[in-house]
């Protein structure tokens, strides 16, 4: 299988794709995770894939050389450590299986760095920035139908209730005072 047929064949990276908006508030959940997604520093910030594409949110790695088609795999690349790695796997798995069951596609690829292209060609590759903040993933996390189901209401709204906090807490902090209060806890 090369790496060519499994992106034409995934409905899992498809989900994934689809769910990146909502996926943020799991896998980029804390208040300073928006500060290092900056586009064109390989944070991955448009809702996009790619085959290698360091500025894509969905990055196909295709492997070794004469190895790509067993070695291959997809990396998240606007999630960052801060992330509880349980959640996350959960959540993509599920957000993969649900790619799979409702038959999606990708859109075609982005082979450059998304923050170089007009926003009509964004348009046209259907590339959007993701969240550029924790109250705007939880926006898209509040309306994800496959995160509840997969999570369950008690710990959908519990994270949900965190991220709430965690945005109460540092409303009134600047960015410097954020990195500061946070450089350490993860």
């Amino acid at each position: 299988m090369t790496a060519r047929r499994i992106v034409v064949i995934g409905g899992g990276p498809a989900g994934v794709f689809a769910a990146l908006p909502a996926l943020s508030a799991v896998g980029a959940p804390s208040v300073a995770s928006y500060l290092r997604l900056v586009p064109s520093h390989w944070a991955g910030v448009f809702q996009c894939w790619g085959r290698e594409n360091r500025e894509a949110a969905l990055r196909l790695v295709t492997g070794t050389a004469g190895d790509e088609g067993r070695s291959a795999n997809l990396e998240v690349k606007c999630f960052d450590l801060s992330a509880n790695p349980y959640l996350v796997a959960g959540a993509v798995l599920a957000a993969g299986l649900a790619g799979v069951g409702e038959g999606l596609r990708l859109p075609r690829e982005v082979r450059v760095d998304p923050a170089s292209l007009s926003q009509a060609e964004l348009t046209e590759a259907q590339a959007t920035r993701l969240p550029q903040s924790l109250p705007q993933a939880l926006e898209h996390y509040s309306t994800s139908t496959v995160l509840a189901e997969a999570l369950g209401d008690p710990l959908y709204e519990t994270i949900a209730a965190v991220r709430r906090a965690e945005v109460a807490l540092f409303a009134e902090c600047t960015p410097d005072q954020v990195a500061r209060a946070t450089r350490w806890r993860h």
